[in-house]
């Protein structure tokens, strides 16, 4: 790097010389070109005047112009142009006056050749020493003009400030446990190779997007104290045929050079989707590319100390080949933390944020339940910002209620102008959904109820808050969701005698359960324990044109009628629970036209009498006059 440097410094004050050179050669002499008005007619004057004393003329090859030299008798010398050297003569013939006439002077092959080529040759020279530089700056290639067959790998070395540890890395015990085993075998390889043991090649990290998979990655490279080299899947798709294998080779090249080290490939089914499914074939060019890939990973080449380590969030598009022992050993699947995991990786986010008295991390933990990493670490920081936009030091826990909705729903529109009318069916609607989820008891608690519009689109939410993790959805749990989500339509139908748009949502979400349930799960007692699921199309060459089903006509007819079945079902449920406790549905509704938003406790406070909760299969609460009569809209 710094013999590219030092050339490219010469180079440099190479041609800065030759320009002053070419400058200074050019210039001419500034007395000698003060003479620009001297004419024709002024060397015919001073010529009767005797006012010269020594005439030169110089001939051009473009015969007959030329160039006078004249100096009079005051000291001054002048020169002009003539486009006839016979006629400068005449009038100094004329005058007595004495003059040097001078050949032709012959173009030297300095400035004709030579100067114009070295110019050029020392341009050039300059422009690459300088790209070299850049190139060596960079580290890695990136910014050098047409090398697009090297890779873009990013290098971050163990002494990096900012390399991870596995301590950065909180709420994936098991994940660290399983990838401590990488680490020991590249800090102490001997322990393994004695008793025959070879190194995994490949870990493929398996999990959402934000779970952490790159920090784990980042972890072991730095646990290790090796060399951490970081790219994307995308990094290898070029539009040029040939690029992306060229990439590969280039990768593993330099990766040979610094072993052991680890090699991180981010969303690696960009290029790593199965092949023969496109509608390039064999020649697709992301093909060509994960072919050396398979090559460079367990062909023949030997790539002693080097591991790959890979993430995605879909395995299930990845070539078998990849996958197989031998490229990706060991797949370490990272999902959602549980609620101890989501109270360390808060602990570890909340370092640098001052919290008030009132904050509770594992509170907080219990209410975030299918939040990963990167939602809790969004939650935090939304908060702080909330916190500094009110010019406060500390932050509150109600800065994070805040946080928690702006996330989950969306920024409450507080300022838009909603008509009593909406506001009423937005009541209703909202109402119905937070009844069913405090009276099932497989869905809720309510978290909180609002009728203020948000930046989703929607007029209003009710929030649920599930106060547990669950591993497994039963079929009484999906059935309850399908009730809950038709809940708003049935309130809007008892109260108005008429039904409105707003519930379209609800119902593509309760229509897609109800179908899970018949067609994914096998809770259909008529159509049995089949998976009649349609499987996503990765691909657009895979099956291009394709329209028929996997059954026949007489299941596709069964299906439609279970899942409109368990809609069916579903509705009357609804209808009836909201129908039993219709004073809760008009005092919800009529406390939420006074405060626009409730939380849980004064929702909860709605189904108490004398001060105890009363049972919701035998209450018998009498309700409070609503300003709505059945019918109005």
């Amino acid at each position: 790097m710094k013999k590219q440097m030092k050339m490219s410094g010469i180079g440099f004050y190479v041609l800065v010389l030759a320009v002053i050179f070419v400058a200074v050669y050019f210039s001419g002499n500034i007395e000698r070109n003060s003479g620009d008005s001297y004419s024709i007619s002024s060397l015919k004057n001073d010529a009767g005047k005797n006012n010269i004393t020594s005439v030169s003329i110089d001939q051009n090859q473009e015969i007959p112009t030329g160039e006078v030299t004249v100096k009079l008798k005051s000291g001054k010398v002048v020169d002009f142009y003539v486009s006839d050297v016979k006629e400068a003569q005449k009038i100094l013939d004329d005058a007595n006056v004495s003059y040097r006439l001078n050949d032709v002077k012959k173009t030297s092959w300095v400035i004709t050749t030579l100067l114009p080529y070295g110019l050029g040759f020392l341009a050039i020279f300059f422009l690459f020493s300088f790209l070299s530089a850049q190139s060596a700056n960079s580290g890695g290639g990136n910014a050098k003009m047409m090398n697009f067959g090297k890779s873009r790998a990013r290098r971050i070395d163990p002494d990096d400030p900012h390399a991870k540890k596995f301590k950065d890395v909180a709420g994936l015990k098991e994940e660290k446990e399983e990838l401590e085993e990488i680490v020991d075998f590249l800090a102490n390889p001997g322990r393994y190779t004695d008793v025959g043991a070879r190194i995994p090649k490949g870990i493929l990290l398996v999990g959402p997007p934000g779970t952490g998979k790159t920090l784990l990655a980042k972890a072991v490279a730095g646990e290790a104290g090796v060399p951490f080299f970081s790219l994307s899947g995308s990094d290898f798709v070029e539009m040029f045929v040939g690029v992306g294998a060229s990439r590969v080779r280039d990768m593993f090249a330099e990766a040979k050079k610094n072993a052991p080290c680890i090699v991180f490939i981010d969303e690696i089914d960009a290029v790593a989707r199965k092949r023969g499914s496109g509608l390039g074939g064999g020649h697709d060019e992301r093909e060509q590319t994960l072919n050396q890939m398979l090559v460079e990973m367990d062909g023949f080449g030997i790539n002693e100390g080097i591991i790959v380590m890979a993430a995605t969030n879909r395995v299930d598009i990845l070539d078998p080949a990849i996958l197989r022992p031998g490229r990706f050993d060991r797949k370490v699947n990272v999902g959602c933390p549980d609620v101890r995991g989501r109270e360390e990786i808060l602990e570890v986010h909340a370092k640098g944020k001052p919290l008030g008295d009132d904050v509770d991390l594992k509170k907080i933990a219990q209410t975030t339940v299918g939040f990963t990493g990167a939602d809790l670490e969004n939650l935090l920081n939304e908060s702080a910002i909330a916190c500094a936009k009110e010019g406060r030091k500390f932050i509150e826990q109600e800065d994070i209620s805040k946080s928690f909705i702006k996330i989950g729903i969306g920024k409450e529109k507080k300022s838009k102008i909603i008509s009593e009318k909406d506001k009423k069916i937005t009541a209703y609607h909202e109402a119905g959904h937070a009844i069913l989820f405090h009276v099932l008891p497989d869905v809720g608690p309510v978290h909180m109820v609002s009728i203020i519009p948000t930046g989703s689109g929607a007029a209003g939410y009710t929030m649920p808050l599930p106060d547990r993790d669950e591993t497994f959805m039963t079929k009484g749990k999906m059935k309850q969701d399908i009730i809950v989500s038709l809940g708003g339509r049935i309130a809007e139908s008892i109260i108005f005698d008429d039904i409105t748009t707003g519930a379209s949502q609800d119902i593509k979400q309760a229509t897609n359960t109800a179908k899970a349930m018949v067609t994914k799960y096998g809770f259909s007692e008529n159509l049995g324990m089949i998976n009649y699921a349609d499987e996503d199309e990765v691909f657009i060459g895979r099956d291009f044109g394709r329209t028929s089903r996997d059954y026949s006509e007489d299941v596709a007819k069964t299906i439609d009628n279970e899942v409109k079945a368990i809609i069916d079902d579903a509705y009357t449920q609804a209808k009836s629970i909201l129908e039993e406790h219709i004073d809760i549905l008009h005092k919800c509704a009529k406390l939420l036209m006074e405060k626009e938003r409730i939380d849980r406790a004064e929702f909860e406070a709605l189904f108490e009498k004398d001060g105890e909760e009363v049972s919701l299969d035998k209450q018998n609460v009498v309700s409070e006059e609503v300003d709505v009569e059945p019918g109005e809209f």
